[in-house]
C-alpha cells in the first residue's frame, strides 16, 4: 500500500518541486494539499484531482491516522510549528531548506523526533543535482587526486528587490541568500568534505533598495585540508563557473545550472524522457591545461530523495538525509553571520 502524503503548501516549493517528486515515485500518493489560495486550490484539483485539498492544516491534525507523511513547504517561520504539529500527531515529517530559522531551534526539533519515535526528513534535493553527483564521483573516485580547493557558486542576476517574506529582515523569517540558496552551497559542501573546523565570510546587501544579504562568500575549512568556497549572490549581472574542483592531478570546472527545476517548471517529472538530462553542450572539463576533455554530467536525481524516504519508513534503511546534516548546516550559517559581523574567522565549534 502505498505511503499517504499530505503536503502543506503549494507555491514554487509545493508545486514546482514537491507534489511532481512525491506523485513520480512508486510507493507514495499524494493524498491531500493544503494552501489557503483559491487559485492555488485549483491547480491542485486540475493536476492532482485524486487528491483531497484543505485549506487548513489544522484539517490534518484533526485526523492524523489518515496520513503517513507531512511535507512542510510554508514560509519558514512556519517550518518548526508545522513538524512539531506533525510529530506530536504521530506522523513523520519532510521539511523543506532551512528546516528552521537557528540551530537552536532545529535541535529543540532533533528531541522532539527523538521522543516520538518519528524521522525528519530536511528536504535537501541539491544533493541530487546532477553537477553536484558528477563532482562527488570524481572527488571520491581519485580522478582530481587531492581535493585542494571546492569552488561552488549560485549566481543570478535580480537586480529588483521582490517584497517577499525571503527578503525579510526579522530573524523569524529567515530571510536572504544565506540561508535561502547557502543552504544548499553549504550542504553540498559538507556532504563531500565533512563539518568544517573554520568559517570565514563575507556578507553584503549591494542592490538598492534591499534589506536583506543579497550578495555572500562563504569559505570553509575542512578537517582533509581542502577549502570550499561558496558564492551566492542576485547581483551577478555574469555568473561565475557552477563548480571549480581544483585537485593535485586534475581539476573539474562546469558552468550553468541543473536543469530539473527548469524541467518541472515545464510540467515535467522524473517519469518523463529525458528528465534530468544534461544536454552534451552543458557538460563540464575535466582534465589539466592542454590535457582536457569533456567530462559527461550525471542524470539529476531529485526524486531519489523521496525513494530514500520510502525506503527508510518502510524498510528502516538509513534516511537520505538526517536532521543532524541540517543542524550542521544552520551552525555553519551562524558561523558565517558572527564571521561576517566581527571580521574574523569563527572555528566551528566555538558557537
Amino acid at each position: 500500500m502505498d505511503l499517504r502524503v499530505a503536503l502543506i503548501g503549494y507555491g514554487t516549493g509545493g508545486s514546482v518541486f514537491h507534489a511532481p517528486l512525491i506523485s513520480s515515485v512508486p510507493g507514495m500518493r499524494l493524498a491531500a494539499v493544503v494552501t489557503g489560495n483559491p487559485g492555488r486550490q485549483e491547480a491542485v484539483r486540475e493536476r492532482y484531482p485524486e487528491a483531497e485539498v484543505f485549506d487548513s492544516a489544522d484539517r490534518l491534525w484533526s485526523a492524523p491516522e489518515g496520513y503517513d507523511l507531512v511535507v512542510v513547504t510554508a514560509p519558514n517561520r512556519q517550518h518548526v510549528p508545522l513538524a512539531r504539529m506533525a510529530l506530536t500527531s504521530g506522523v513523520p515529517v519532510v521539511v523543506d531548506k532551512p528546516v528552521a530559522a537557528s540551530a537552536a531551534d532545529a535541535r529543540s526539533l532533533a528531541a522532539l523526533s527523538a521522543v516520538r519515535g518519528l524521522p525528519v526528513f530536511p528536504f535537501h534535493n541539491r544533493r541530487w543535482d546532477g553537477d553536484h553527483q558528477t563532482a562527488a564521483r570524481l572527488a571520491g573516485s581519485g580522478a582530481l587526486g587531492d581535493v585542494l580547493r571546492f569552488e561552488s557558486r549560485f549566481e543570478r542576476w535580480r537586480p529588483e528587490v521582490r517584497r517577499t517574506w525571503k527578503e525579510s529582515t526579522d530573524p523569524r523569517d529567515a530571510g536572504g541568500i544565506l540561508f535561502d540558496l547557502g543552504s544548499h552551497l553549504v550542504d553540498q559542501a559538507v556532504t563531500l568534505f565533512g563539518r568544517p573546523e573554520r568559517v570565514y565570510a563575507e556578507i553584503d546587501t549591494r542592490r538598492g533598495g534591499a534589506d536583506s544579504p543579497d550578495d555572500v562568500f562563504v569559505a570553509l575549512s575542512h578537517p582533509g585540508g581542502t577549502r570550499s568556497h561558496l558564492w551566492m549572490s542576485a547581483t551577478a549581472a555574469h555568473p561565475g563557473p557552477r563548480f571549480r574542483v581544483l585537485g593535485s592531478r586534475a581539476s573539474y570546472t562546469v558552468s550553468g545550472m541543473d536543469g530539473q527545476e527548469d524541467q518541472l517548471r515545464a510540467g515535467l517529472t522524473p517519469r518523463d524522457p529525458g528528465y534530468g538530462i544534461a544536454p552534451p553542450e552543458s557538460h563540464g572539463v575535466l582534465g589539466t591545461p592542454g590535457k582536457a576533455d569533456p567530462e559527461p554530467t550525471a542524470p539529476g536525481a531529485y526524486h531519489e530523495f523521496y525513494a530514500g524516504v520510502v525506503r527508510t519508513l518502510r524498510d528502516g534503511a538509513p534516511p537520505p538525509v538526517t536532521l543532524a546534516d541540517a543542524i550542521t548546516g544552520l551552525e555553519v550559517i551562524e558561523a558565517a553571520m558572527r564571521s561576517a559581523r566581527e571580521t574574523t574567522v569563527v572555528p566551528l565549534d566555538d558557537q
